[in-house]
């Protein structure tokens, strides 16, 4: 099974973020020899240095669609090790599964990716399609050198991309019942309310800022910021971290600080959802100052050719009806999105990423491979 052969491969380089752990480097001898292109991006400073693959193999037809399967090398740490069953960076099998740190999340599907390339190419060396991978290695930290540096040069040189596969783990209980055809944005607030600091017997002389902030956060806490649609919930608002006081039980504090995060719909914008908190802390009188932090915009791929093909290849391969989901934090498909109009995540099973003992069934390995390889004819017809 050349599937499994190549995700043990991936498993046994140690990966965790920023590092590529060799495996791109893998990626590459497997990818030349079939006509690929293969560009090393690094980025980041020397402390955190990202390794950043693009490999495209262009269609001898000039106006041929590409797709684009898109992933990450990197996994994140394995917390303690005593609490593994194996070494997770040396691939083990129990009772038809394969563990490993990056099993689900997500070596597997880039193994899968190239192994279906390979096939695919076997059948059609010709292909009305060309076919390129992008593979980073800070997909699990900051993200900021990896898929949207590669992105960022990709729009400079003016390359078109049509569609592109991210293999995050998106199913549920078994292979194929849900992928993901949008996420939503996320956009963080740090709020520092100032008040003036007293003692707690004499509030008179004082202002205590907690109290001032509270109404405040729980207006914004009770708006409806929109409906979403017949994809997206509603845009929540939550609260995260409150921080105020010196630790004295007799000190009005001086100022409290609050942390919030939008994870917002495709109804809603950044600017919308700023100027709209902004009204309510400047109706309610606050000395305050506020950071924003955009983690994400949302996307969305409605029904279409890539969205149909996926579904048919799923339907075709594993026989499910498979569910459109835009549930989840964010993706490098958020990155992606910008210069790709159509963008899905297919891949395993999520229920152990991050975890320990993280595995996927060894007997949907080969399955997943089969249902890249059926979207590659399906879009390449």
């Amino acid at each position: 099974m050349k599937t499994l052969h190549l995700t043990e491969q991936l498993i046994s380089r140690r990966s965790v973020t920023p590092e590529d752990g060799g495996c791109q480097q893998l990626l590459r001898a497997r990818l030349e020899p079939l006509g690929f292109d293969c560009e090393t991006i690094t980025s980041g400073p020397e402390s955190f240095r990202v390794t950043n693959l693009w490999a495209k193999r262009p269609s001898s037809r000039p106006d041929a669609p590409t797709l684009v399967f898109a992933g990450h090398t990197d996994v994140v740490p394995t917390g303690p090790l005593e609490q593994w069953s194996s070494d997770p960076f040396v691939p083990a099998h129990r009772d038809g599964k394969l563990y490993g740190r990056g099993a689900a999340d997500m070596k597997t599907s880039i193994a899968a990716f190239v192994v279906a390339v390979e096939e695919f190419l076997a059948a059609r060396p010709d292909p009305d399609l060309s076919i390129a991978l992008l593979i980073t290695s800070d997909e699990e930290g900051p993200a900021l050198d990896g898929t949207v540096v590669v992105c960022e040069r990709l729009k400079s040189r003016g390359e078109r991309l049509d569609f592109c596969i991210v293999g995050e783990p998106s199913s549920v209980s078994r292979l194929g019942d849900m992928i993901k055809n949008g996420r939503r944005g996320s956009l963080s607030g740090k709020l520092a309310v100032k008040g003036v600091q007293g003692h707690i017997a004499y509030p008179q002389l004082a202002r205590n800022p907690i109290h001032q902030a509270m109404p405040a956060v729980a207006e914004l806490a009770a708006i409806e910021w929109d409906r979403g649609n017949e994809f997206f919930p509603s845009t929540s608002f939550q609260v995260s971290n409150i921080h105020g006081g010196t630790g004295a039980t007799n000190i009005i504090p001086g100022e409290v600080v609050v942390d919030f995060n939008f994870r917002f719909s495709t109804e809603s914008t950044p600017d919308g959802l700023r100027q709209r908190v902004h009204e309510v802390l400047d109706r309610h009188g606050l000395e305050y100052r506020l950071d924003w932090t955009l983690g994400g915009q949302p996307f969305l791929t409605r029904p279409g050719k890539l969205v149909d093909a996926a579904r048919q290849a799923i339907r075709d391969v594993a026989g499910v009806e498979t569910q459109l989901s835009t549930t989840g934090g964010t993706s490098d498909g958020r990155f992606i999105s910008q210069i790709c109009p159509q963008v899905v995540e297919l891949g395993p099973v999520n229920a152990t990423i991050h975890k320990i003992d993280e595995h996927v069934a060894v007997a949907d390995i080969e399955p997943l491979k089969d249902i890249y390889r059926r979207t590659l004819e399906l879009l390449g017809a």
